[in-house]
This record gives C-alpha cells, sequence and structure tokens, in this order.
C-alpha cells in the first residue's frame, strides 16, 4: 500500500523520486505489496461486494455501545469527555501485564530479516520480556471483521489482542458496535510525545479513543509514461479521449468518491449527499474510457499496457518499479486520498495492558525509523527522519546514499506541502454509510 513523480518542495511539478524506484537492501527489493500477495494467491475477490458485506453486518442495537459499555463512539457519534474518561478507567483500573499477546497484521507488513524474524519485534521481546505470537492473518478488512465478529458477538476473547485495521467503514463498525478497547493514553506517552500532529484527532477516531497509527499511505494515480507520452498531472486527464479504453479506477465506493469529488473541488471532508451525486455523475462521465474497476489486480494491466491511467496506491508502484517496472505515481493536483492503517486493541482481549506497550513502544523514533526503512510506508514518527539522516551520516557509499534519499522520500517522510495536497476524505457515519454506498457502487457493480 511507489514510484512517485511528484517533489513535495514544488507539488505541480512531477518528478521521480529515487527512493521509490529502489529499495534499500536486498531482501526488500524481493518483497512484495500486500497488495500484491493477495492477488497472487486469489484473495483480491474477497474485496468485491465490501459495501454489500458490511451492510449485511449490521449493528442492531449494539450500535452505540462502546468499548467501555457508556456512550455513542467514533465516526458513529460522539462521547462526553466525562464519560469517555469513566469508560477508560473501569476498563483499566484491573488489568495487568501478562508477559505474552497476540498481533494480527497484514502480510509483509513489518521489518524482516529472514523468514520469521523481525528485528524491531526481537528487540521488543527482550526489553519487555513480552512474547509477541506475531499473525500476518489480514488480507483485507471486510473479511477480516467477517471472520472475528462472531466470537466478539459471543462475547468471547477471538485469539488476537492487537490488530492493524484501515480507516473506514469497517473501522466504523468496530467502534459502533463497542468491539474496541479505549485506550488509556497515560501508558502512551512516546505516542504523545512523537507522533505526528497530523496523525493525532483523527476525524474517524475523535482524540484517538481506540487507534493509533501504525502506517500510511497515499491514493493517487499512476500511469505508463511510455503509453501515454506526457505527464498526468489531473483527475480530468481521466477524461481523454485518447484514453478511451485504456482507464484503470478502484472497484471500490471510499476510493471512486472521494476522487471524484477531489476532481470537482469539493470539500470531501465536509461533503453531503448531494455532492456524492455530483461525484457520482463525475464518474459516469469517466465511465467510457475505463477498461475495468479494479480490486487488487491492476498493477500487471499498467505494466502490460492493457491500461495507460489508473487509480493506485503508492506502494504497490513501488513495489512494482523495484521489479523492474517503470510507472510513475502521481498525487493529482486537484488532490490525494491520505489512508492510515491503525493498531487498535479489541474488546474481550486477554492481553491488552502488553498490547498497549508494543503499541507505545512502536513510537520511538529509533524503532519507527527500522520499520520505515523495510516497508517504505509514511511513518507516523516525523522524528525518525533524524533517525536515518544520522545513520546515513555514518554509512557509506550506496548505503549512505540510499539511506539519504530515503529520509528526504516524501512517501515516507512526507513535508507540510506534500500533507497540503492529500485529505483524509469523508469520514462516514454509521447511519451514512448505506446511502455512500448505494451512490457510488453501482458505478462499478452494473
Amino acid at each position: 500500500m511507489s514510484s512517485t513523480d511528484r517533489d513535495p518542495q514544488q507539488p505541480d511539478a512531477p518528478q521521480v523520486d529515487p527512493v521509490l524506484l529502489r529499495g534499500l537492501t536486498m531482501p526488500r527489493l524481493s518483497r512484495l505489496s500486500r497488495r500484491d500477495v493477495l492477488r497472487m494467491a486469489g484473495v483480491g475477490g474477497a474485496a468485491v461486494g465490501a459495501g454489500a458485506l458490511l451492510s449485511a453486518c449490521s449493528v442492531g442495537g449494539q450500535g452505540t455501545q462502546s468499548a467501555g459499555g457508556t456512550g455513542s463512539t467514533g465516526a458513529g457519534g460522539a462521547t462526553s469527555s466525562a464519560s469517555a474518561q469513566d469508560a477508560v478507567q473501569a476498563y483499566w483500573a484491573d488489568k495487568k501485564k501478562t508477559g505474552q499477546l497476540t498481533w494480527a497484521n497484514w502480510p509483509l507488513y513489518i521489518d524482516t530479516a529472514g523468514k520469521g524474524k523481525h528485528p524491531s519485534l526481537d528487540q521488543f521481546e527482550k526489553q519487555s520480556g513480552i512474547k509477541v505470537a506475531y499473525r500476518e492473518d489480514i488480507q483485507d478488512n471486510p473479511s477480516f471483521f467477517a471472520k472475528i465478529r462472531p466470537t466478539l458477538q459471543a462475547g468471547q476473547y477471538t485469539g488476537y489482542d492487537l490488530a492493524v485495521i484501515s480507516d473506514g467503514q469497517v473501522l466504523t463498525r468496530l467502534m459502533a458496535l463497542g468491539y474496541l478497547v479505549p485506550l488509556d493514553h497515560s501508558q502512551l506517552p512516546n505516542f504523545a510525545k512523537y507522533a505526528g500532529a497530523k496523525y493525532k484527532d483523527p476525524d474517524y477516531d475523535p482524540g484517538n479513543r481506540y487507534t493509533i497509527p501504525w502506517q500510511a499511505g497515499f491514493s493517487g494515480l499512476a500511469y505508463n509514461p511510455d503509453k501515454v507520452g506526457r505527464e498526468i498531472t489531473s483527475y480530468e486527464d481521466l477524461l481523454d479521449p485518447k484514453f478511451k479504453g485504456k482507464i484503470g479506477m478502484f472497484g471500490d465506493a471510499g476510493e471512486l468518491g472521494n476522487a471524484a469529488m477531489f476532481a470537482l473541488g469539493i470539500d470531501a471532508v465536509h461533503s453531503t449527499e448531494a455532492d456524492w451525486k455530483k461525484a457520482a455523475a463525475w464518474l459516469e462521465k469517466v465511465k467510457p474510457n475505463v477498461r475495468k474497476y479494479y480490486e487488487q489486480d491492476y498493477v500487471q494491466s499498467l505494466v502490460n499496457g492493457d491500461i495507460w491511467v489508473t487509480q493506485a496506491w503508492s506502494g504497490d508502484i513501488f513495489q512494482s518499479n523495484l521489479s523492474g517496472s517503470n510507472l510513475k505515481f502521481v498525487i493529482p493536483k486537484e488532490g490525494g486520498l491520505l489512508w492510515t492503517d491503525n493498531f487498535l486493541i479489541l474488546k474481550y482481549a486477554k492481553h491488552p495492558v502488553d498490547a498497549l506497550m508494543l503499541m507505545d513502544y512502536y513510537y520511538q523514533p529509533k524503532v519507527a525509523a527500522e520499520v520505515a526503512e523495510w516497508v517504505n510506508y509514511v511513518t507516523p514518527v516525523p522524528k525518525a527522519q533524524q533517525v536515518v539522516l544520522h545513520e546515513a551520516s555514518k554509512a557509506k557509499g550506496k548505503d549512505a546514499k540510499d539511506l539519504r534519499q530515503l529520509a528526504h522520500s516524501y512517501a515516507v517522510f512526507p513535508t507540510p506541502k506534500t500533507y497540503a495536497t492529500v485529505s483524509t476524505g469523508r469520514t462516514l457515519k454509521l447511519d451514512e454509510i448505506d446511502t455512500f454506498n448505494s451512490i457510488f457502487e453501482p458505478i462499478f457493480q452494473s
């Protein structure tokens, strides 16, 4: 979840970021993006009809219960600060460190040194005395939700204490159903000290009540320069008749809807149902040029020349270029989507204190840098950049050059100018999800 053509200091002048053209170490050269893994494993189909799956998982009478048992929560509603704090205190009052935890994450989404070895995690176990069962069990948000929901509904431990879930409809459901533990921020001093301002108090989880970021990334446009014969800088390029049958779009309501609102200059964050309908009308204009609405398998089509321009995730394009392709990724001048994958503790967790300790551990700049150097996604810890630069100053030759390029890559350490070009998009409230999906899903399902 990339090759970039955009200098964050000059957002209107696309150019290649060398960090996004190659990895920093040989092991990373063979690393595939998590979405590539899904495609090859044939898992992409699990994402089809995600909106329908979420609609089927109706909240019912539980929709206003928080993890602490009181108040309405997150994107589904607001909780008074007093009752929220009461819920935190009530939950954590008798919780103790147990010396173990189970963490569910996406494939290939942590620093790795050989099969089953993760240096940052090994270091945490040594320092804390906590044994971590690390499971790469999340293939996509809806299917993981479907897997754990029956157990949570039965009031039982899912087998996972900690999980990484993207901002979006599944996270909204989890909060509204009361399936997340309210975080005790008194036990998250590194998050308080080192988390970037962009990752505190997000719209989808005000006050970081239930989540703190693991990594983040961008959704924008990618293109094959050998086919288009020019730079692609705008969503309006998708309407070019020269590209008829050569455009790829995502088969995802959130990605489509937010991109269309960016294209029209609509403030997606504060958009209304009327805005969504305008965005859908714009997408209908693009539709004659669209070859296919993709789930996970768009990159190879772009490499092969079946499509020339497509919606894309920055990490996918980065990984493809590591394998020898020559694709370009751009945040369109109208804006791109900033998405965040989040740490959270599932309700009925048996080892919540241990999970909280691990979450805070990854907010140390040195540890965050270790992860960033391997995964090449946006780290929520800006000071990790100083660590990478310090390592570059001690390194020699190619290693020093690679580390400097990483430290100055917008794909890992975005500048304020880069952040100014992206938006978190529309955070849907629980009662808006079905309406939003009903407007955008017909575009790619018909």
